[in-house]
């Protein structure tokens, strides 16, 4: 039996042409409402326009508008399964917000294209109607927020965009898509240890990001505290590591009592305190900085973005990163 599944519209190049001159730009019209028949074989569809932005365009303001709109409509219909087109650039981060502050059973999958609709080789349809039929999968419900592009299937925690162009550009590094999809069958083969999930209503915080490099100065670590930055996530050098020159500024950032999450830059392996030289993960583990485990340094910053914004926390802003 059909499922109803509702199909929530951002933009990005899923809903873009390319014109003559080689621009690829957003339509007036978005061209997947042409689509509705192939559509409408798979599950019953309610359809609405939440943005139509360029997905560089994206905001936590307008991720919380999406989860407002996902909440509202989950409340007037009971609809088995939610499928989000979005621009690929951002929509890991998009996919991830949701999946930490949207508490529902259902499948939320967002889904995206890598070649406009006019495009030879658009891949646009054929994501969405596979992420319509993973929708509507049974065996989805529970998994929390997922990916799908390109026959496959990703947890929102893990996945990222690794190429520019490349239309199999979504990979989970070191831990693979959690789901394959083939003409006849969804298949899952692991899923997902963790859930989590926290209340935010609105974003009076911010978070900075910055990525290490070598000879890093110290006073851009220096502006983010006196720009008033409420959290700042580093992307350190292997485990976790980072120049020594920005070690005192970090201190300051701790001492004002501003948190300072590591990851590593690389995208696999996990950041961890281990080396105890200046600039070392274990000394800045002891000074108070925060490791996690697994994610990106975009997903982080949302992470940290969302601790810091959360409605009543029941936990500490470590305790929050360092059980995932």
């Amino acid at each position: 039996m059909k499922k109803q599944i509702l199909l929530i519209h951002t933009g990005g190049t899923i809903s873009m042409h390319v014109e003559e001159n080689g621009a690829v730009v957003p339509d007036e019209v978005n061209p997947l409402t042409k689509e509705r028949e192939k559509l409408e074989q798979f599950a019953y569809i309610t359809e609405i326009d939440a943005f139509n932005l360029p997905s560089p365009h994206m905001t936590p303001e307008h991720m919380l508008t999406l989860r407002k709109i996902i909440e509202e409509q989950l409340k007037k219909a009971a609809y088995d399964g939610i499928v989000i087109t979005h621009g690929t650039d951002t929509l890991e981060e998009t996919a991830y917000f949701l999946d930490l502050t949207i508490h529902t059973d259902i499948p939320i999958i967002l889904t995206g294209a890598m070649r406009s609709s006019n495009e030879i080789g658009s891949d646009g349809i054929y994501n969405l109607v596979a992420a319509i039929r993973v929708a509507s999968e049974e065996k989805a419900h529970g998994l929390g927020v997922l990916v799908v592009m390109n026959d496959e299937i990703h947890a929102a925690a893990n996945v990222t965009k690794t190429s520019t162009s490349n239309v199999a550009t979504f990979q989970s590094p070191q831990y693979g898509p959690i789901g394959l999809i083939t003409n006849k069958n969804i298949h899952f083969h692991h899923s997902p240890v963790l859930r989590e999930f926290a209340e935010v209503h609105d974003f009076k915080k911010r978070v900075a990001l910055l990525k290490t490099y070598a000879g890093m100065e110290a006073d851009i670590v220096e502006a983010i505290r006196l720009a008033k930055y409420d959290g700042l996530v580093i992307e350190g050098f292997g485990q976790g590591n980072v120049p020594p020159s920005i070690v005192p500024s970090i201190q300051k950032l701790l001492d004002d009592g501003i948190p300072v999450v590591i990851v590593s830059r690389c995208f696999n392996g996990i950041a961890q305190g281990v080396y105890g030289y200046v600039g070392g993960g274990k000394m800045l583990e002891d000074l108070g900085a925060i490791y996690t485990n697994g994610i990106n340094g975009q997903k982080a910053r949302l992470k940290l973005l969302v601790a810091l914004n959360e409605q009543n926390p029941k936990i500490s802003i470590a305790e929050f990163f360092y059980r995932n």
